[in-house]
């Protein structure tokens, strides 16, 4: 009996604990299901997202602005399309708006980068609302596609050198 208090001291401190790295995770991870924030849906077409995941971050300046909601093939034109979920305190995102996948760092993780476009009712533009397509946008460079190009241009260049020596 006398341990008894300690014990449940313990067992409290046991369970706030595993409750803590539970909300600790799932907040890296971006699962938490935030109530307040209301979401709208935009749409991309892209010729190569490269290595883009589902929940992915959207970024407007280097701040999450929103998430890769879904990655979908367009059956009709054969290219990828990714819908992605807006914060709606961003919903002044006009259609001069261009979408284009980044990646962090060298090898990093890929994220939809935006960069706001200008807005002028007497040029004819629009805000950007729920289910609207970028029509400006950026494809994912691939590392090896680059890598590929430089070794074959280098070559290239070594025989024209050879031939120009003969």
């Amino acid at each position: 009996m006398k341990y008894l208090k300690a014990e449940i001291l313990v067992g409290f401190f046991v369970f706030a604990s595993i409750v803590a790295a539970a909300v600790m995770s799932l907040k890296i991870a971006g699962l938490v299901l935030n109530g307040n924030s209301a979401f709208y849906t935009l749409h991309a077409k892209f010729d190569n997202i490269g290595s883009l995941k589902l929940r992915a971050p959207v970024k407007i300046g280097g701040g999450t602005v929103g998430r890769v909601s879904k990655i979908y093939l367009d059956e009709k034109n054969l290219i990828p399309v990714v819908d992605m979920e807006i914060d709606s305190s961003c919903a002044s995102l006009s259609n001069e708006s261009k979408a284009s996948i980044q990646t962090a760092g060298i090898i990093g993780e890929q994220y939809v980068a935006i960069t706001p476009g200008f807005y002028d009712e007497d040029l004819g533009s629009e805000y950007l609302k729920d289910g609207d397509y970028f029509t400006d946008t950026g494809s994912a460079l691939v590392l090896e596609d680059l890598i590929g190009k430089f070794l074959y241009s280098a070559g290239s260049d070594e025989k024209e050198e050879k031939k120009k020596s003969e």
